[in-house]
């Protein structure tokens, strides 16, 4: 095995699962995360040359990543069906397999989040990247990135309290 075949396969186990994570919390969709992962990873292979400094591998993935899910959204624009619509025993099978209702309301506030909002949070969350690492892969300041952060943790807080307030009326009736 020659020296970029051999970069290239410590990519892969050393970010495969990070990158299906973040994937799969951006699209919702199993099958989808794992074509946009494998995608992404052959554009990597084809551009392995360019990738300069192995630390920075990890985001220079992520941003393939996103750009390749932009891609199939402009080839098959995201379905508009709310999360209200969908099957919700195959939203229970994503989950731990407890089928939790906490589980349950947080993946709903997370989609109800914009992507504004989603991504960063996401990347901080799953990543574990700084807000400047976060700003220079979305293309923002890491100013801005702290309030899309606070903003997201508000409006995730704001979702689950009041999802407690209709539990606790629906408890009552």
């Amino acid at each position: 095995m020659d020296q970029r075949q051999s970069q290239f396969q410590a990519l892969v186990e050393a970010y495969s699962a990070d990158l299906y994570r973040f994937a799969y919390w951006l699209v919702r969709d199993r099958a989808l995360a794992e074509d946009l992962v494998q995608e992404s990873f052959m554009r990597a292979w084809k551009a392995i040359d360019s990738l300069r400094d192995p630390k920075a591998a990890k985001g220079w993935l992520i941003t393939i990543l996103r750009r390749e899910r932009a891609r199939h959204y402009e080839r098959a624009p995201p379905p508009s069906d709310s999360l209200d619509e969908m099957d919700l025993e195959r939203i229970a099978g994503i989950d731990d397999g407890h089928g939790h209702a906490g589980n349950f309301a947080l993946r709903r506030a997370l989609a109800d989040l914009s992507e504004d909002y989603c991504e960063p949070l996401l990347l901080q969350v799953l990543g574990g990247y700084s807000c400047e690492e976060i700003g220079e892969l979305l293309g923002a300041s890491p100013g801005a990135i702290m309030t899309r952060l606070s903003r997201a943790r508000q409006k995730l807080r704001h979702a689950l309290e009041g999802g407690k307030v209709e539990a606790a009326r629906e408890n009552m009736s």
